[in-house]
């Protein structure tokens, strides 16, 4: 195959660096250009153990400067693209849903067009790969089956209609323009480098700190959970072996309501921190639901397993066990994180 010059957008984030990671250390006859803005959520120490590879480069840039992409596509020779660029906290798109319809719609179209652009009929062994979410999907009931790639899109929150938007998008550029395109919609991911305002971390960080971990509701709703490992390993089958203008969803086969989840983790910490299993329970505090929160998400993974092989090798026991340690033993990124100081580190490696 022709040498390979993979934009990955997003690739400083929490999924991004994982497979920014997999990608320069498994492949190193490929480029890998890493193009983030460097948001709250980016964090380029996250990168720090491939940061000097031969074939790895970091790119300071925002998806939504249609010029400044079309530059990047020519300057780089983008041969493919791994898109995982996006504004994805759910509370955070219900506070100010218009910089979510900005980024990951505006921005989605602006790296398609720059693909189109730049690549023109030229699309042989050439691949657009978008990284989406079951939050297309809306909500499932407790007594009904799993999601597939057929489900009907049904997005409850700013987020995910604007993560729905960007999949038409997708679909749309591969119809119309034949593109070779491939989606993929995975469930939640928790793992190391997470940033701390999604459950886990947070929660983590909190019973630490022995401060309240608020659960809305009743804590009833349920996901599935999937190691962030597991799924860049997904995306690197999807990447390599997905059949253009399909979809493929990523799921951790783990089923969780939130409330068992959290007094599991609970437990975890204690045990690792020598104190009374059960004791960080008491600082479960319920508080009301969130506006739009869906009940269940659940992923029917068996397309991915046997068209490319795949399956997750974590429980979640194993995976949030091993989480879990990384976070204690990293109490001085996680620190940094909190405090705003890993936003340095730009300034630092790339700007002296």
């Amino acid at each position: 195959m022709n040498k390979k010059n993979i934009l990955i957008t997003g690739g400083a984030g929490f999924i991004g660096s994982h497979v920014v990671r997999l990608f320069v250390s498994k492949y190193p006859s490929y480029n890998i250009i890493n193009l983030d803005k460097l948001t709250y959520a980016g964090n380029l120490e996250n990168l720090r153990d491939i940061e000097n590879a031969t074939n790895y480069t970091f790119v300071k840039g925002c998806i939504t400067d249609e010029l400044f992409i079309h530059e990047l596509f020519t300057n780089k020779s983008i041969t493919h693209v791994i898109h995982l660029a996006a504004e994805s906290h759910v509370d955070r798109s219900i506070s100010d849903p218009l910089i979510f319809i900005k980024t990951n719609l505006l921005g989605t179209a602006n790296l398609l067009h720059a693909a189109r652009d730049t690549w023109k009929e030229a699309t042989e062994d050439r691949i657009f790969y978008h990284v989406s979410t079951d939050e297309v999907y809306g909500s499932l009931a407790m007594d009904r089956e799993l999601f597939t790639e057929k489900t009907p899109y049904d997005p409850r929150s700013p987020y995910s209609a604007s993560k729905a938007g960007s999949d038409h998008l997708v679909r749309a550029w591969g119809h119309t323009y034949h593109m070779p395109v491939v989606i993929s919609n995975c469930s939640n991911n928790y793992g190391p480098n997470q940033f701390p305002e999604k459950l886990i971390p947070l929660f983590i960080h909190n019973i630490v700190q022995k401060k309240p971990l608020p659960v809305y509701g009743k804590g009833e709703n349920v996901r599935d959970w999937l190691h962030v490992e597991d799924h860049a390993r997904a995306i690197d089958q999807v990447f390599h072996r997905g059949r253009h203008g399909e979809t493929y969803n990523i799921g951790g086969l783990n089923e969780w309501k939130n409330i068992d989840l959290i007094r599991l983790l609970c437990d975890t910490v204690d045990k690792k921190l020598h104190r009374p299993v059960g004791s960080s329970q008491d600082l479960i505090t319920f508080v009301k639901d969130r506006a739009g929160h869906d009940l269940r998400y659940a992923i029917d993974a068996s397309k991915i397993e046997k068209e490319l092989g795949w399956s997750p090798e974590y429980t979640f026991e194993t995976g949030l066990e091993a989480t879990v340690d990384w976070y204690l033993q990293n109490q001085d990124w996680l620190d940094r994180v909190t405090s705003g100081a890993y936003q340095e580190y730009y300034d630092k490696m790339y700007t002296q």
